[in-house]
């Protein structure tokens, strides 16, 4: 079942993100950043925290939806909330155009954008191509595709390369696929 995406939560994150950046950051490093947020809750709780849907691009995984937020032109007349909250690019940097709450992030999802922000934000903040290269090679459940392709990620393939049991990803994907019969009827 494909989970709708939650812009709320996704924009709160990338807002954190860019909070611990001093207000801006290189835009594939966010798109990096959000991935390895949703990967790594995924790995630990069994749910993503943006419900995006990943795929494999040439410069690695991507959230899809953030990265078309985050790299397509804002659609005049439609108001959403990452585009009150989060620029549009200008020379590959997306900047915070103001402050918002992360109150539908957990305190443990916050921990957590903290965690990957000093891992892998940080250090790469000047250098986003060394971890493009870093993810490529660590990555299992990246595949690689020619530039402009998307290539989906299936949940099971990032639990696998996170070497879940075959029985801890059927029942990741039951409780997933419950979850989302109620978000259906939210």
């Amino acid at each position: 079942m494909q989970h709708r995406f939650d812009e709320k939560k996704a924009t709160q994150a990338a807002a954190r993100f860019l909070r611990l950046a001093g207000g801006e950051l290189n835009y594939m490093l966010l798109i990096k950043l959000l991935y390895m947020l949703d990967r790594e809750a995924l790995l630990l709780w069994g749910r993503p925290v943006s419900f995006d849907t990943f795929y494999s691009m040439s410069l690695g995984p991507v959230l899809s939806t953030v990265h078309d937020l985050i790299t397509q032109p804002p659609i005049p007349q439609e108001e959403n909330l990452w585009n009150e909250v989060i620029s549009s690019p200008t020379n590959y940097r997306v900047k915070l155009l103001k402050g918002i709450d992360t109150d539908n992030l957990s305190e443990a999802e916050d921990e957590l954008i903290d965690q990957l922000y000093t891992k892998f934000g940080e250090p790469y903040k000047n250098w986003p191509f060394a971890l493009v290269d870093l993810l490529h090679a660590t990555l299992p459940e990246w595949k690689k595709v020619e530039k402009g392709e998307r290539l989906p990620l299936e949940i099971k393939d990032i639990l696998l390369a996170g070497n879940k049991s075959a029985d801890d990803i059927r029942a990741i994907e039951d409780e997933l696929e419950s979850l989302g019969i109620m978000k259906a009827f939210a």
